[in-house]
């Protein structure tokens, strides 16, 4: 259920990544309903103007951007296309990721994509948003989307696993990087649990077994909305989250506490 919109966000400028489905799309979209003008980054260009066309439809204000996380230069245009759109920039969220399955004996090739995209991606897009806001002179948060894995492993995602774990510590030190600057940039992680993205639906949808079994591990009784870990995004780049930074938001349905 939608809650009733109160502009928390209200003419803030927002850059999403992987903003073209799942959690990212839940972010874009409810980012942009409490009030900010959004950047849709996705490297899925169909997906990406779908939700930009969408949140425009429904009276919001968006712009899709093309990028490629890992690349450097793919970062500079973005930054350079916000500020140009939009006149600067209030909000990241480095959402962007993938999740394949490997083990201890996976090729390096693919661990390297991983970290390309997870660490490599959120370090770029850390840094760079930094840079604009300070350049700006504008308070600014940014948001970076690691996971309960951060904390815990599994054998089979050991690449995602690692990657979150460094996602959970490059947010520390970019956090105490602008303090230490005295920037007014806060920097915070979102830990989901299992949300039902269209990626883990379909993995749902294989096998009923499997969804029994994560359903089980949650002991909220179900799996997340991307909605719930939206609304933690947004406590976080609001400026209600005024004097959080360096921290930890767990939203996984009690996943940890066991």
């Amino acid at each position: 259920m939608n809650r009733e919109a109160n502009g928390r966000v209200a003419g803030k400028v927002a850059l999403v990544t992987g903003a073209s489905s799942g959690l990212g799309e839940a972010i874009a979209r409810l980012l942009a309903e409490e009030g900010a003008r959004v950047m849709v980054c996705d490297i899925d260009v169909e997906g990406g103007r779908r939700v930009a066309a969408a949140i425009e439809a429904a009276g919001g204000r968006a712009l899709f951007h093309a990028i490629d996380v890992s690349s450097e230069c793919a970062w500079d245009d973005a930054m350079a296309a916000v500020a140009e759109q939009f006149g600067g920039l209030d909000i990241c969220v480095n959402n962007a990721g993938i999740g394949p399955y490997g083990d201890m004996d996976m090729d390096f090739a693919l661990w390297r994509k991983v970290m390309a995209i997870n660490l490599d991606g959120v370090f770029l897009g850390t840094r760079a948003a930094i840079r604009l806001m300070a350049t700006g002179g504008r308070k600014g948060s940014v948001v970076n989307i690691s996971s309960t894995m951060a904390y815990v492993a599994d054998y089979a995602t050991a690449a995602y696993s690692a990657s979150k774990g460094g996602v959970r510590s490059l947010t520390k030190a970019a956090a105490l990087h602008c303090a230490a600057k005295k920037l007014p940039i806060r920097v915070n992680s979102v830990h989901p649990g299992m949300c039902l993205t269209p990626m883990v639906e379909t993995a749902l949808e294989r096998d009923p077994a499997f969804r029994d079994e994560q359903i089980a591990r949650h002991p909220i009784g179900h799996l997340g909305d991307p909605r719930d870990i939206a609304y933690g995004v947004l406590y976080l780049a609001s400026d209600e989250a005024n004097f959080s930074t360096g921290t930890e938001l767990v939203i996984d349905g009690g996943y940890l506490a066991k």
